[in-house]
């Protein structure tokens, strides 16, 4: 009898056994344009996620840390450059892994979920409290050109608690390890209410680093120089596209419910603005054929579209830098540039670039393709990327043939480093081309201003040179005509109307010359 109920015993405890689900096997994020920090406080509950691209274009909670793995695709392998800048990493020549590449956009540390006035000082303290792994973490800010500051990390002499300050988004963030292997990483998020409660939360995050070969890394790819080509088409620079998901393991446990419905954009508004600081983005927006490229105000919640004729961007005398060692496609060593930077700062505008409008998510195949047709300044522009190691990767440069394009993944959210040469005024005419998932091509052409400067007027930018759309892919609309151009395309076109002009100029001085000639007397004595 005794035996008898052992026996049950031991098959009601097996058909428990087998009754508990199979752990969920962890997702795999991409980092690129990610939140891999994203910080929310309801009344004094403190949270810590990680919101892909997709979710911070939807404003959709995240997930959380534990149920995700970062990495290991979509990273760079490199090694640490000579120079104080990056020694934080580590001695010069060691080989270190970026969880990603950042030529699809790096990911960001978000504030935005605590509101201003909550919590004191309108900080939010972020510590690294443990690494566990075969080597050392990293994370670190890219500033300027080829800057970095280290924000937390389990180096010595790195910190390892970062003050954020709150309702912000710092992008152009860097994670770096300096081995192959898994990692876990420990971070809290802690805050003082008004009241003067304390809240925290706490959250591992679990990254997998690839074996680190910067010798086999092939470098990122320089802007191609479009010269002529056969019916004057221009060189296309291909982005890197982000990893496609992982498939989904059969055996996995089910996934939790979706996120609420991301908030909606505001409708286009055609209130002029100035915008002098917080981010925007200029991306193409569908209907039906209609392709249209408009500029994403996130200054508010929820962002407004804007017409990008109601749109000048002001970069103010804040934003000058002096143009360092090695940069020559911005002038002179020392000379003094305005800079819009990869990565925000507060009181200077933060521009962008999407492909992530749901219209073209659902509505497009393919990549999306951004040309620079044209640029009008009194100075040179420039638009390059700051690689994970300082490295600069010029995408477009006025002092450059004209067109020039850049191929953009679906999406895709990006941001790179805006540079001008002088102040005043510049236009940018832009186009972005893409195919309909029924296979109609689209495109759109418009005028981006920006103002450069105190002394410059940003009002004075306003004007009707926005252009159309096309839904056939045909001609060029720009509304108001090419602009004239900056750069070499445009000074080689000045130079040959000027040998034209020359030519001209002598033979009708010749002409006039023989017209004038006087000739001899006709027999007879009568003149002629």
């Amino acid at each position: 009898m005794r035996v008898g109920a052992a026996g049950l015993a031991m098959a009601v405890l097996a058909l428990a056994a087998g009754a508990t689900p199979a752990a969920a096997e962890p997702s795999v994020v991409t980092a690129a344009g990610a939140d891999l920090v994203a910080v929310t406080l309801g009344g004094d509950s403190m949270s810590l996620r990680i919101r892909d691209a997709a979710q911070v274009a939807g404003d959709a909670p995240g997930h959380d840390p534990a149920d995700v793995v970062l990495g290991p695709d979509g990273g760079l392998a490199g090694r640490v450059p000579a120079g104080k800048v990056f020694a934080f990493l580590g001695a010069p020549g060691q080989p270190v892994w970026s969880l990603a590449a950042g030529d699809t956009g790096f990911p960001a540390l978000d504030t935005t979920g605590v509101r201003p006035g909550v919590v004191t000082d309108d900080t939010v303290a972020l510590t690294l409290r443990s690494v566990e792994g075969p080597g050392h973490f990293t994370a670190y800010a890219l500033a300027g050109i080829g800057g970095a500051s280290p924000i937390l990390g389990s180096r010595p002499g790195v910190p390892q608690t970062a003050q954020l300050p709150v309702g912000t988004r710092t992008g152009g963030v860097v994670w770096a390890f300096d081995a192959t292997g898994d990692y876990r990483l420990t971070l809290t998020g802690s805050a003082t209410l008004r009241s003067g409660r304390k809240v925290s939360a706490d959250a591992t995050y679990r990254v997998r680093v690839p074996a680190i070969s910067p010798g086999g890394q092939a470098p990122l790819p320089a802007l191609p120089q479009p010269a002529a080509r056969p019916g004057g088409q221009s060189a296309t620079r291909q982005l890197a596209a982000p990893p496609p998901p992982a498939a989904p393991k059969p055996e996995a446990a089910p996934k939790p419910a979706a996120a609420p419905p991301a908030k909606a954009a505001a409708p286009a508004t055609g209130a002029r603005q100035v915008i002098a600081d917080g981010h925007v983005d200029m991306g193409p927006q569908l209907s039906g054929n209609s392709w249209t490229i408009r500029i994403k105000d996130d200054r508010t919640s929820p962002p407004v579209w804007r017409e990008t004729a109601d749109v000048v961007l002001h970069v103010k005398d804040n934003a000058k830098i002096t143009v360092p060692a090695d940069a020559d496609f911005l002038g002179e060593q020392g000379d003094t540039v305005w800079l819009l930077p990869q990565s925000q700062q507060a009181g200077i505008v933060w521009p962008g670039w999407n492909t992530q409008h749901e219209t073209v998510v659902s509505g497009v195949k393919g990549n999306v393709t951004w040309t620079l047709k044209g640029v009008t300044g009194p100075g040179r522009y420039a638009l390059f990327l700051t690689g994970s190691f300082g490295k600069a990767d010029v995408l477009f440069d006025s002092a450059k043939p004209f067109p020039q394009q850049l191929s953009i993944p679906l999406n895709t959210h990006a941001h790179g480093n805006w540079a001008f040469a002088k102040p005043g005024l510049y236009r940018l005419a832009v186009q972005m081309s893409g195919t309909t998932t029924a296979g109609k091509s689209v495109t759109d052409t418009k005028t981006l201003t920006i103002a450069v400067g105190d002394s410059t007027d940003p009002n004075s930018g306003f004007g009707s040179v926005a252009g159309t759309g096309s839904g056939d892919g045909g001609a060029d609309q720009g509304g108001g005509g090419p602009l004239p151009r900056t750069g070499a395309g445009w000074v080689l076109t000045a130079a040959a109307a000027g040998i034209v002009l020359v030519a001209v100029g002598a033979l009708l001085v010749v002409f006039a010359r023989r017209r004038h000639t006087v000739l001899p007397d006709p027999p007879g004595g009568v003149s002629a």
